[in-house]
This record gives structure tokens, sequence and C-alpha cells, in this order.
């Protein structure tokens, strides 16, 4: 099995807790491995992936004792180290170097045939200082014009450095505790290189009103956005005048004081661009479900 289908099915097996780490050169960094209790070999491996290298191990460290093994010919392998942290032992660059730039994943085996790996933390080796994001969420259409559907946008950007992670949370108006959206809901994220979008897809609106809010994983730290659903339909009346504008619906015209910017309007386009496609694919499924059933059906007598 390659190593990036590995990848894709067993990336959150071990946990990084870090999406990206940002540091400027000479300075030190370090990377903890989770969960490493389910491993049933001595060894955590270390893997580094750049854009322009295939993906390779550089050391192993020894989870008890820290000690390491280094008989990977990897090129930078004397500039690597381990360190304990939290309690356990972690990768460590002691010096930091722009050819360090790249994504560092923690493995080891949990059984003879199954390798499990980490998600991955990113090393940006610059001089730019970390910025958090700015989130908006988009109220992007009504029920009324997608058949009780109503899709929602949360964008991040501005961020440095660009990496987020989105999740949305739901809440009653009962103030009972944050929660994943029901599961009669659809989350699609896009990533661009100046933002990441994730836009959920409400089938069913529940009876009582419901707070929706996504929430932005950053290095800088997290960001929530939230807006109304159910019978508040209006935006959040607390929201600082710069996004007010931004949270309207498309029923509702734009702000003669607060203009939506061309970048939020293609943004909404595409949010119908995405739903317009899901439903094209889902009825031309259809047709070819109907069409072999018809040609079963014309064999058959």
């Amino acid at each position: 099995m390659c190593v990036s289908a590995a990848l894709f099915t067993m990336a959150t097996e071990l946990i990084l807790n870090d999406l990206t780490l940002t540091r400027r050169a000479v300075e030190s960094v370090s990377f903890s491995c989770g969960r490493t209790d389910q491993c049933s070999t001595a060894v955590v491996y270390w893997y580094q992936n750049k854009v322009s290298d295939k993906f390779r191990v550089i050391i192993g460290i020894y989870r008890r004792t820290g000690a390491i093994t280094s008989n990977y010919n990897h090129p930078q392998q004397n500039d690597f180290s381990a360190v304990v942290k939290q309690n356990s032992w972690a990768l460590e660059l002691k010096t930091v170097k722009v050819i360090h730039s790249a994504i560092y994943y923690c493995s080891c085996s949990q059984s003879s045939h199954n390798r499990i790996f980490g998600s991955g933390a990113k090393l940006y080796v610059t001089a730019t200082p970390v910025a958090k994001p700015s989130v908006t969420v988009y109220q992007a259409a009504s029920s009324d014009h997608l058949e009780e559907k109503r899709s929602l946008l949360c964008v991040a950007s501005q961020m440095v450095p660009p990496v987020v992670k989105i999740t949305w949370k739901s809440q009653k108006q009962d103030g009972s505790p944050l929660a994943a959206p029901p599961g009669d809901t659809e989350q699609l994220d896009i990533i661009e290189s100046d933002y990441t979008a994730s836009i959920l897809l409400i089938h069913q609106q529940d009876e009582n009103s419901h707070t929706y809010g996504c929430s932005v994983t950053h290095e800088g730290g997290t960001v929530e956005g939230q807006i109304e659903e159910g019978v508040s339909q209006s935006p959040p009346k607390e929201l600082p005048p710069d996004t007010l504008s931004t949270n309207q619906t498309l029923t509702e015209g734009p702000s003669s004081e607060h203009p939506v910017s061309q970048k939020q309007v293609k943004l909404l386009c595409l949010v119908y661009t995405v739903l317009i496609t899901k439903s094209l694919v889902y009825c031309c499924g259809v047709s070819l479900l109907r069409l072999i059933r018809r040609s079963r059906k014309h064999a058959a007598d």
C-alpha cells in the first residue's frame, strides 16, 4: 500500500496538536505526537514531506528512553534530536533553517499489518509574524429559494500562516451546550491561497431557533463566528459595523453604508454553483439508474 493511501485512511490515529508552527531562522521548534499508547512497537518514526521531495523518514525515537535511530539516509537527520515535552518524547530542531520548511508526521505500528500516522504539522520558516484570521459568517441563501434548505458560509482570511481548520457547531435557543450540527447537514470546505471557506448546508430547520457558529482553529488562536438561524433570520446585532453587511440574506439588499465587496459576491456565487452542481449530479445519477432499470426490464421481457 502506498504512503499516500496510508495517510488518507489512518491520518487521525495519532495526534499532532499543531496545524502549523511558524519560526524564524535559527530559532528552535519541537513537534509532539499524542496517543502513542496505542503503538505496539517501542519506536515512533518521524517523516518529512516536502513539495519538491518524496515522503521520507527522518529518525525514529524510542518512546520510553528518547534514544534515536537514524539509519535512514535523510540529508538533514543530524539537525534533529529528541526532547521531553509533556511527559513524552518529541521531535526537536534546535536551529531552524529554511530547508526545514515542510510537513512533519509521526507514525508507529499498531499491529504487524497496520501502521498509523498523525495528521501532520507544517513548519513555516519566515520572519513574517503570525496573524489571526478574520472570520465572517454569511447567511448565503434562504429556505424559500432552496426547497427548505439553507446554506451558511464561513470564511477565514488575512491569516498568517494561511492554514486553518474550520468546524461548525450548533446550539438551541434554550442555551443547551454547543454540539456538532445535526446529522441532516452537509459540510464542504474550499481552500484557496488567500482564504479558506466552509459551506454548511442545512437540510431541515428545527422548530426552535438555533445558533449556528463556525470555529476557526489557527496557530494564532481560535476565532469564533456565529449567526442566528430558525426563528431569527436577521444578523446578530452585536456584530461590529464592518462585518454587519456581510451577514445579510440575499433577499435583503446590501447596505448603502457597508457595500458588499466583489470578493464577497464571488463567494456567495460559489455557494450557489456548488449547490447547483450537486443537484445536477444527483439528477444525472437518478436518470442513469432509471435507464439501467428500464434496460434490465426490457431484457427480462
